[in-house]
């Protein structure tokens, strides 16, 4: 039985897979920045303001299928 090539796997970005989130819908999802530290000295809105995920910038598109080969499949 002849021996077939190796198919390489693709690498996944584990800083993008972290940061993004691709949905059903194709829509590319980001955290918002400042949550690390100094977040005592916010009110209590704004503090619940950056947990919410908000769309990435559509720009962003080409370069985030290259770094989630496995997500870009939803990433439209």
């Amino acid at each position: 039985m002849p021996k077939t090539p190796k198919l390489y796997k693709m690498k996944t970005h584990k800083g993008a897979k972290d940061r993004f989130h691709a949905t059903s819908t194709g829509k590319v999802l980001r955290t918002k920045c400042g949550k690390s530290h100094l977040r005592r000295n916010r009110n209590k809105d704004a503090k619940g303001q950056l947990d919410i995920m908000i769309p990435a910038n559509h720009a962003e598109k080409d370069r985030l299928k290259a770094l989630l080969p496995y997500g870009a499949k939803y990433i439209r």
